[in-house]
């Protein structure tokens, strides 16, 4: 069974939301699931900071060695940090997908949208 934390909310697109000590920013990763059915991953293209999103829009990718799969914006807002790490350790996405192996940070614009995410057991369930 895959690694879900209860504490994260969760998209249907395999994102993980956490909130972050910095009111109103939240950090996104992809789950243990989505790492685990990706492989290894080679690659990660994130957004650039600074950049907006809306919820559900495609704003980057990451790609392993069995496919290139989309990163959907889970919440709207403002990207206001990229883990540069993955530039050098893309497999750290692998390794610890709730830590080293965050995506980026978005300031948002809509709280409420965190609402509409999964919870843990939600997701669960979605995985199965």
């Amino acid at each position: 069974m895959s690694n879900i934390p209860a504490e994260l909310k969760y998209s249907a697109e395999h994102e993980w939301v956490s909130t972050t000590d910095t009111d109103g920013v939240v950090r996104v990763g992809i789950t243990d699931f989505a790492q685990d059915a990706l492989g290894d991953v080679v690659y990660v293209e994130h957004p650039e900071a600074g950049s907006t999103a809306s919820a559900g829009d495609v704003i980057g990718e990451v790609e392993s060695t069995k496919s290139v799969s989309d990163i959907y914006a889970p919440v709207s807002g403002e990207i206001v940090a990229v883990n540069e790490g993955l530039d050098g350790d893309p497999a750290a996405i692998n390794k610890d997908p709730y830590g080293a192996g965050w995506l980026f940070d978005v300031k948002l614009s809509d709280a409420s949208e965190l609402d509409s995410l999964l919870t843990a057991d939600d997701y669960k369930n979605q995985v199965g």
